[in-house]
């Protein structure tokens, strides 16, 4: 009797997509972190093949759950929009990031930044944004054939990818999309979107007062018509002429004529 050689089995591979950290250290890296993620979400609302994330787990390598990072933001241009529980790359079509942009906060080590720019430059990231706000600091690099190398000036610099561009200031950084709309904060968003629902609010007051004028308009016109009709037996009775009738209704002779009665 020959007996079957069953084939070894490998156990599943669990790419986890939390590591129990919190996704900012301070409400400054949070509010940088969501202004970013909720403009480029606006920026590229009706394009449906450009996902945009925020602290997203990125796995690049199939069978490899420690080679993992989880940007602050990251664009992926060419995948669909979708809810996902980490980003599997071998699952997006091979696609990584291109673009990512990372918070420092002041638990940042350098060690564990110069990790990251290694790895955003071995996994195909095009390029890498790094902005500082409790120094005012703006760092970016951009690919080319060699890899990622640093832009020597960023004041002014525009994303080949997003076509954003990028203004400090002593106030701090400033985004602006490719119209020329600085990107807002979640106070203006909130505050715009509260303004856009009373501007809203009141053109449908506008319109339904337009309504009830012309409904008014209308009864005023179906009544004064009665009145003519009303009147044309009345001024009969008292004698006068289809021609002096029409004169003083504003009549022609004719309607005068089709509206007596027979």
């Amino acid at each position: 009797m020959v007996s079957q050689i069953q084939p070894p089995t490998h156990p599943e591979v669990i790419y986890p997509d939390s590591d129990g950290q919190p996704v900012a250290n301070n409400t400054i890296q949070f509010g940088w972190i969501v202004e970013i993620k909720q403009n480029l979400d606006w920026l590229f609302a009706d394009n449906p093949n450009v996902f945009v994330a925020g602290d997203l787990f990125w796995y690049p390598v199939e069978g490899r759950n420690k080679i993992v990072n989880a940007p602050d933001v990251m664009v992926v241009l060419g995948r669909p929009k979708g809810d996902r529980l980490c980003y599997q790359q071998w699952k997006e079509e091979g696609v990584p990031p291109q673009v990512v942009f990372e918070i420092l906060s002041p638990s940042n080590r350098q060690t564990e930044m110069d990790k990251k720019l290694l790895f955003y430059d071995r996994y195909g990231v095009e390029e890498y944004y790094i902005y500082d706000p409790d120094q005012n600091n703006l760092y970016g690099w951009l690919r080319d054939e060699d890899g990622l190398d640093v832009i020597p000036q960023m004041e002014d610099w525009v994303s080949p990818r997003l076509k954003i561009r990028f203004a400090l200031s002593p106030e701090g950084l400033q985004l602006y999309r490719p119209d020329g709309e600085r990107f807002l904060t979640y106070t203006e968003i909130s505050r715009n979107a509260e303004q856009e629902r009373q501007r809203a609010e009141q053109e449908r007051q506008r319109a339904e007062q337009e309504r009830q004028r012309a409904e008014q308009e209308r009864q005023r016109a179906e009544l004064a018509e009665q009145a003519r009709r009303d009147a044309i037996p009345q001024l009969l009775q008292m004698s006068l002429s289809i021609e002096q009738i029409a004169q003083a209704l504003g009549l022609s002779v004719e309607e005068v004529r089709r509206r007596s009665p027979s």
